[in-house]
């Protein structure tokens, strides 16, 4: 696949993730309950996902290979993505979704830029160059634009 299939591919992620926070946390506000509506979310993505793995997946991953895998792999993914979605549910009634998507996106481009710095989380080093700090800085500014009232 080519960079710019990719490329767009990763912003209609981006629009069903706003579009899911929106809708989720609409659904957390009418059970009175952001983790309750994570907990629903969860569990239809849970179902969605092993539908897909059914339909696409070939082959399934050997036994030694699953048992090389380090145990805080199974659950800290896990556990930050519960804890972000309902950050997103809990704060986008209040404070708005673009308010609340473009400052979680500040987070993101900030944590990103760092760890691709250093190659945190055994992923490719991408040091942060005078392009690479100009794109962030424009970035950001984008982001205080989106917030100033």
């Amino acid at each position: 696949m080519n960079q710019i299939s990719l490329s767009l591919l990763a912003i209609l992620g981006g629009v069903f993730l706003a579009a899911q926070g929106g809708l989720n946390s609409n659904l957390g506000v009418l059970l009175k309950n952001p983790l309750l509506a994570s907990v629903v979310a969860f569990l239809s993505s849970t179902i969605f996902a092993m539908a897909f793995v059914l339909i696409s997946v070939k082959s399934s991953p050997k036994w030694v290979d699953i048992k090389q895998i380090p145990v805080y792999l199974w659950f800290t993914g896990g556990l930050f993505s519960v804890l972000g979605i309902s950050l997103y549910y809990y704060t986008i009634p209040k404070l708005g979704i673009s308010t609340m998507i473009s400052l979680g996106l500040f987070g993101q481009i900030a944590f990103s830029v760092i760890a691709g710095h250093f190659g945190w989380l055994n992923l490719p080093m991408e040091p942060i160059t005078f392009k690479r700090g100009i794109g962030l800085i424009i970035m950001v500014s984008g982001i205080i634009l989106i917030n100033i009232k």
